[in-house]
């Protein structure tokens, strides 16, 4: 049986106040170990340690300084953890504790040992409890409110489903806050049909997410082939009805089409580092014929990047996609607009590629 990965937002976790609702996180801990016996093996992505940490500490709003939000983590990821450990634990469920930031994503060695280790732990009937690595992340790397983390942790495992668990219902076609006629969208098969929607980034006074940063999550995890269910976590039986297809809030099938893990991993979680602009005949041909990018193509390069970095190409202001280039910011200056003959003159070490189609993904 494969994994499920389940997400749990701020507004699940934490009361306004940053008290932890044990009674939510009791049931949806039964749901868990429900699937932990018979079900996907669940793994558990969970927001909620700078919201602990600011009960803990009796503050009143959520910090916006850098260095305090790493203190409230500090102060609530253990004491949250412990939480899980024990409501797990007395329910007959293994936990380990799992702390990740942006740089184990984006970096593919770091990324291949998480996925190592998470194999692992599930090869043990372990459920991982995962969560941003608050203490070290900066303000620039960052995965907001761990939806963005829930989606590279299910490409990462290659689970069965993801689940972000909410305080709405799922996705509506307004705010059904201040909107009355809003309805929910039970089923999304294509995201363009979202266009028309008013999604949000607005979130709870303790997150710092949103309705938006679940629809990005949910759009990465089903290019992976994973379908995606937004369901509120309030509402007892959701988490089971979603692992049984059943209807729970909104629901995101998997796409055709999917990405091998190496061009997700790259697409979604390699920062890129510059940008790279292109003739009309290199966008053309990385768009229809699926061919490497040369220097001969290049008409314009932007940032300070090293080879192997990742830059986005981009033609006529309109992003081609992005890739891994083989050449640094300074050499790709250096034999930008050259045939492969010149190139090598210039650079005799150097490959022919700037881009090699395998290391690019279409925008």
């Amino acid at each position: 049986m494969g994994a499920m990965v389940v997400k749990l937002g701020s507004s699940i976790v934490a009361s306004d106040r940053g008290e932890v609702r044990t009674d939510v996180l009791g049931r949806i801990c039964d749901e868990l170990a429900e699937l932990h016996r018979a079900g996907p093996q669940p793994v558990v992505v969970t927001s909620g340690a700078i919201a602990r940490g600011m009960g803990v500490m009796a503050l009143p709003l959520r910090p916006r300084a850098m260095e305090e939000l790493q203190a409230a983590s500090a102060v609530g990821q253990g004491k949250l953890y412990q939480v899980y450990d024990e409501l797990l634990s007395t329910r007959g469920v293994q936990t380990a504790q799992v702390l990740l930031t942006f740089f184990d994503m984006s970096a593919r060695s770091h990324y291949l040992n998480a996925r190592q280790t998470l194999r692992k732990l599930l090869d043990w009937r372990v459920v991982p409890v995962i969560n941003e690595n608050d203490t070290t992340t900066t303000d620039e790397i960052s995965f907001g409110d761990n939806d963005f983390l829930a989606a590279q942790v299910a490409i990462l495992i290659a689970a069965e489903l993801l689940v972000l668990l909410t305080d709405a219902e799922g996705l509506f076609t307004a705010d059904p806050r201040t909107d009355p006629a809003a309805r929910l969208v039970s089923e999304v098969t294509s995201f363009e049909e979202l266009d028309d929607l008013a999604i949000g980034h607005a979130s709870s006074p303790l997150g710092s997410g949103g309705m938006r940063s679940k629809v990005v999550a949910a759009e990465m995890a089903t290019a992976a082939g994973i379908p995606t269910v937004i369901a509120s976590g309030h509402t007892p039986g959701t988490l089971l009805a979603a692992a049984r297809g059943e209807d729970a809030g909104t629901r995101f099938p998997a796409r055709a089409g999917r990405y091998s893990s190496f061009k997700l991993w790259l697409r979604y979680a390699k920062p890129t580092r510059g940008r790279v602009l292109v003739d009309a005949g290199a966008a053309r041909a990385l768009r229809e014929g699926g061919t490497s990018l040369l220097p001969v193509g290049i008409v314009e390069v932007s940032g300070e990047f090293d080879a192997g970095d990742a830059v986005e190409i981009a033609y006529d202001g309109e992003l081609v996609g992005k890739g891994i280039c083989n050449y640094s910011a300074g050499e790709l200056r250096r034999v930008r607009g050259l045939k492969s003959a010149d190139v090598r003159q210039r650079l005799p070490r150097a490959t022919e590629e700037a881009v090699h189609r395998d290391y690019f993904v279409l925008a």
